[in-house]
């Protein structure tokens, strides 16, 4: 059932747009913005139709509810973390949700994500999310339910002002991509890189477990459909944006506008068109 599963996330390209609303898990109200409600945010999302929709167990049912045989495949947030504020907490933690594979089994996800994390000076974390990723292992195995890792390098939130800011060093998310692999990972969910045209490294790294680039921050349309038309080249099999998508004018032209990049390679000038 897993090969059954990816077939639900890759379209008949053969790659994927996964559209991240998932960022309420992390209780930060600068996440907030774009998805306070998040019924009229998934419904204007969906109607895109892009592959899949990233979400946490508690408003996933809102997407699982929508009727027909269009809706975009449920990609089920599995962990919770407090590494993304400024100051941190005194303690860090990355935690998975009870039971995670088979809360995804019962909400019908096409696959389970969950992070691991690399921060400055913080191995507990990094520990913890090795614990949790070697807890959904074995039952996304025995399920058939494909196991999503996001390696996400981040920079010292003190300094880089907190939030998500990654760091696009490129040997440093190398390491953890390959560790991805390693650990048992059916989908990569990684950063891009600062020279986007080195990302066929990660692609190398990976050893052919498809690979879907994280958006990062939010840019502009230009900005992120040629970063997007790069990375297909570079040989990603996909991309996972949020907030340039949710905090955009035009969400469901946004999310029309990426797909046909990522499955027709529309040229960025086309893809524009397309969100006016």
């Amino acid at each position: 059932m897993k090969s059954a599963r990816m077939n639900r996330l890759f379209g008949s390209s053969g790659n994927c747009f996964d559209v991240a609303i998932d960022h309420g898990m992390f209780n930060e109200s600068g996440f907030l913005g774009g998805i306070e409600n998040m019924h009229d945010a998934i419904a204007t999302v969906a109607s895109a139709a892009p592959d899949a929709i990233q979400l946490p167990p508690g408003t996933a049912p809102i997407l699982q509810s929508i009727l027909g045989k269009t809706r975009p495949a449920l990609v089920l947030r599995t962990d919770i973390a407090n590494v993304y504020g400024n100051p941190l907490p005194r303690t860090l933690y990355s935690e998975v949700i009870a039971d995670p594979v088979a809360q995804g089994v019962a909400l019908d996800a096409a696959c389970v994500v969950v992070n691991l994390l690399m921060l400055p000076d913080q191995p507990e974390v990094h520990q913890a999310c090795i614990k949790n990723i070697n807890q959904l292992k074995r039952a996304c195995d025995l399920a058939g339910m494909p196991l999503m890792v996001e390696p996400l390098v981040m920079q010292d939130n003190a300094k880089a002002g907190g939030g998500y800011m990654v760091d696009g060093d490129i040997d440093k998310i190398l390491p953890l991509v390959r560790q991805a692999v390693e650990l048992g990972a059916d989908i990569i969910k990684a950063d891009p890189c600062d020279d986007v045209s080195e990302y066929g490294r990660v692609i190398e790294i990976a050893q052919g477990i498809p690979v879907l680039v994280r958006g990062g921050g939010k840019v502009s349309d230009e900005v992120i459909l040629s970063r997007t038309a790069e990375l297909m080249k570079q040989g990603a099999r996909g991309i996972v944006y949020g907030r340039n998508v949710i905090h955009h004018d035009n969400p469901a032209g946004m999310t029309k506008a990426l797909m046909s990049v990522v499955h027709d390679g529309t040229s960025v000038a086309d893809a524009l068109d397309i969100i006016k």
